[in-house]
């Protein structure tokens, strides 16, 4: 039996960071604005993002660049 159902993956800050090309006080100050996704607490100083909500907010931040060019 196939399962085609996308399976959620969490990416530590490092990764969060080389992916959005944003410093760690960046995402944070992106987070708190609501302008980025919220990390998953995955201990007491430790935290990962959802790798779907990290693309799809990467792919909306290219996306608003063709309506605002020009």
């Amino acid at each position: 039996m196939e399962n085609n159902t996308p399976k959620e993956r969490l990416i530590r800050f490092p990764e969060t960071c080389k992916r959005t090309s944003k410093s760690r006080a960046g995402i944070y100050a992106a987070i708190n604005r609501g302008d980025f996704p919220k990390p998953v607490k995955l201990g007491p100083k430790s935290v990962a993002f959802v790798e779907a909500e990290v693309d799809a907010w990467i792919a909306d931040l290219m996306a608003s660049r063709d309506f605002t060019a020009a």
